[in-house]
């Protein structure tokens, strides 16, 4: 079934826009003289009775675009996901309805390596314990031995754009680089090889059936005693039942997490341990990501609404 042959045009293109982004994408698509309406205020509970009369939707991470959600859309010709994790999208539903979908890699993977850098050094110096202490009156100067990062070895699960640059920063801090990607070969490394040399391991994946819990009880074992973790990439990748036995035994020393299987988190035990650290999914969420973001997104919104137009 393809709705976007429906045979007759809307006087006036519709765009639903369920997650913030920035005011310059949307005064794109309103000088093409769309209608933008702007619903992230809206329980998501409503979208199902909101989004019949549009033809463009566009989300991002906190938005479940579900089968249900899309056998509403009756007229929907394109779903724009500002961001690149497309998990939160059903696709094949999509492909089955004709509604085209596109998003905007590349565009955050510099806020998400410096993110991904900042853990990391806060894991390596006790940043937030340092803080929290002070705040509540202590001085434990002493308690927080730290380590240099340079001439550790940092292990990367994922080469693509974001994975590249935290390479790239992390070998100007000094570090060595062993690199895992789970699509290549050349001079990547396999994932048993890096996992015993790691001092550091950084996570940069999809979430997708085959990388769902890629990093669980058996990667851990397979771990220097010890390591730090960082995980920016999407919840599900590390099983965080692992994470949390592996925590607890100190097989890993430390984690920084910025993404959770359920999010927001509710009740999740990561948060209860001294050894965590943890963001709520910002890695994309700096000034610069979400304007590129926002452009890009309206550009290939436009697009797709001006090609199913002519």
């Amino acid at each position: 079934m393809h709705r976007r042959n429906l045979g007759v045009e809307q006087l006036t293109t519709k765009v639903l826009i369920c997650d913030p982004i920035a005011d310059e994408g949307i005064r794109m698509m309103e000088e093409k003289g769309y209608q933008v309406t702007k619903c992230w205020n809206q329980p998501k509970t409503k979208l199902p009775n909101a989004v019949a009369d549009y033809d463009a939707l566009i989300v991002r991470s906190a938005t479940k675009v579900t089968a249900q959600l899309l056998d509403s859309a009756k007229k929907l010709k394109v779903i724009g996901r500002a961001g690149e994790g497309l998990d939160n999208i059903d696709l094949k539903k999509a492909r089955e309805l004709g509604i085209e979908v596109v998003n905007t890699p590349h565009v955050a993977a510099i806020s998400v390596a410096e993110l991904t850098i900042g853990h990391m050094l806060a894991l390596a110096r006790g940043l937030v314990e340092g803080t929290l202490s002070l705040r509540e009156g202590k001085w434990i100067k002493e308690e927080l031995m730290g380590v240099e990062i340079n001439g550790k070895t940092l292990g990367i699960v994922g080469c693509g754009s974001i994975g590249k640059t935290v390479e790239r920063l992390a070998i100007a801090l000094g570090m060595k680089v062993l690199a895992v990607d789970m699509c290549v070969y050349g001079r990547f490394v396999t994932l048993e090889e890096m996992l015993p040399k790691a001092d550091f391991i950084t996570v940069h994946v999809p979430l997708t059936p085959h990388t769902r819990h890629m990093v669980s009880t058996k990667e851990f074992e397979m771990m220097k005693e010890g390591v730090m973790l960082i995980d920016c990439s999407r919840g599900g990748v590390v099983d965080q039942e692992a994470l949390y036995n592996a925590l607890l035994s100190g097989k890993v020393k430390a984690a920084a997490l910025d993404v959770f299987e359920e999010e927001p988190p509710k009740g999740n035990k990561l948060l209860n341990l001294k050894n965590v650290h943890a963001t709520p999914h910002i890695g994309a969420q700096t000034f610069e990501a979400q304007l590129k973001s926002s452009v890009l997104i309206a550009k290939r919104i436009i697009d797709v609404l001006e090609k199913t137009v002519s």
